[in-house]
């Protein structure tokens, strides 16, 4: 009885979270059309290869920072003469570290181009996910946004930018 519970007919909980263009089209069928699923969890492609990993999720700019990175680490550890094994096993972590945070990078990704994160959802598979997502997100949608609807994204999107940009100093030159 206990085997039967543990073990058969046990199913996956996957989870996503949903993202949004940081330009939605004003029709609410093709704003679902181009929302970005990202799946939460472990990627077996960034862990064996992290610059394949990144590269399949077009992270160019963290594609990038991962050669740099353990370039250093590398040639750092070389230099002060490190033991290989112990190099090869530093390296090996980062990957796998990588492989669990390779979902946060691409949110983080997303965030830094304007995307807007609407939700996460939880389900069997990708498709259960959508499914989830389309029926509790698109009643609560006008049919078309109207300017007033866009111009109060728009808003959000210019208070948050406003920290990202530079600013002149707050206070007076002294003389």
């Amino acid at each position: 009885m206990a085997f039967g519970l543990l073990g058969s007919g046990s199913s996956s909980v996957v989870t996503y979270t949903v993202h949004e263009r940081p330009d939605p089209a004003p029709d609410r069928l093709d704003r679902g059309d181009a929302l970005v699923f990202i799946k939460d969890g472990f990627s077996w492609l960034t862990a064996l290869f992290p610059p394949l990993g990144f590269i399949s999720k077009s992270l160019w700019l963290a594609t990038f920072l991962y050669l740099v990175v353990v370039s250093a680490i590398v040639a750092g550890l070389t230099h002060i003469s490190f033991e290989p094994t112990w190099t090869s096993i530093l390296v090996t972590a980062l990957n796998i570290y990588l492989a669990f945070e390779i979902s946060s990078i691409e949110r983080w990704s997303l965030d830094r181009a304007g995307w807007r994160m609407l939700g996460v959802v939880t389900g069997r598979n990708l498709a259960d996910c959508e499914r989830r997502f389309m029926e509790s997100w698109l009643p609560s949608q006008p049919m078309i946004a109207t300017a007033g609807e866009d111009h109060e994204n728009q808003s959000a999107l210019a208070n948050k930018s406003r920290f990202l940009t530079s600013r002149p100093w707050p206070f007076p030159a002294q003389s």
